[in-house]
């Protein structure tokens, strides 16, 4: 069942910027002010944004703080994490979603933020998984575009040229995923997702291919590989060998974990940690198609 959809933003509407994890430069802050300005949209900065701690933007009570009146906050009408790294776990505890759930709001990240993701999900609402400050200035025209048009209520489908390495077919279901470390990493948790008829998107950044393998394995183990109708595989970007290689590509590596499961697979899907990280929306149902020549994912 599709959960539920914050309210699309307005023009004049204010997005609540924050870091609930690494630390970040004024720089990038400053770029991803400039293309909200553009589109119609008025930020506010979280009180610790551009502050560091060691490897984070503040202490795990100042990034709590600062979600926190990120979910809370009477005015704000999406919440736009400015970057990943490592540092929503150590605050997951501590949030507290009530007022989120009497007025939620548009949750905006990827990567590391796919912990706020599954929080998200397991309490009954939509997100969006999409670039962040850190990389707004590099991402593509569409990737920008296509989280332009979901901030503002825009589902449009998305068509791309087949992989050889795709499984026919077509499924649909609830769209549920994001870095595959981080959802190896929720397993065992409350927040974990219901795979149950789900189609599965994940993605990520410079593991080893053993890494991959083990996490899979481990989703498998746990019964999400059985459970899902369909996958997308993004970007598996900057990914590592071994000395004596591992032996298989990434394609062969992840199919050998459906050969005796039917269903549609399709590879090269452009979101992740790449430029052309176009923007998913999780938690409402889509179809997924795989054909001969293209692939399509449709919101329903």
């Amino acid at each position: 069942m599709t959960l539920i959809a914050p309210p699309a933003l307005q023009i004049g509407d204010i997005v609540y910027l924050c870091a609930p994890a690494k630390a970040i430069e004024e720089n990038y802050v400053l770029a991803a002010e400039k293309w909200l300005q553009s589109i119609g949209l008025r930020a506010i900065r979280s009180k610790h944004l551009t502050s560091r701690h060691h490897y984070f933007s503040g202490t795990e009570l100042e990034r709590l703080a600062d979600l926190q009146e990120g979910l809370d906050h009477p005015e704000a009408k999406a919440i736009w994490c400015a970057r990943g790294g490592y540092g929503c776990i150590q605050i997951a505890d501590g949030l507290q979603w009530a007022q989120f759930i009497r007025a939620p709001k548009w949750v905006v990240g990827f990567s590391d933020i796919c912990v706020l993701h599954h929080q998200i999900q397991a309490i009954g609402f939509q997100s969006i998984h999409a670039t962040m400050a850190l990389n707004i200035d590099k991402n593509s025209a569409l990737a920008k575009q296509r989280l332009h048009e979901l901030l503002f209520g825009q589902k449009k489908s998305f068509e791309l040229a087949t992989n050889n390495a795709n499984k026919l077919g077509s499924a649909s279901g609830i769209l549920i995923g994001g870095n595959l470390s981080i959802l190896f990493s929720m397993l065992a948790t409350p927040e974990r997702y219901n795979f149950s008829e789900s189609i599965l998107f994940f993605e990520d950044l410079a593991e080893h291919l053993y890494h991959i393998d083990r996490m899979l394995h481990a989703l498998r183990k746990s019964g999400a590989l059985d459970q899902i109708n369909g996958l997308v595989i993004g970007g598996m970007t900057d990914l590592e060998d071994t000395d004596v290689p591992f032996g298989k590509s990434i394609e062969a590596l992840i199919l050998d974990h459906f050969k005796y499961r039917k269903i549609p697979i399709c590879f090269d899907f452009p979101a992740g940690h790449i430029d052309d990280n176009q923007a998913l929306l999780f938690g409402t149902s889509v179809e997924l198609n795989v054909n001969e020549n293209t692939s399509t994912l449709n919101y329903l």
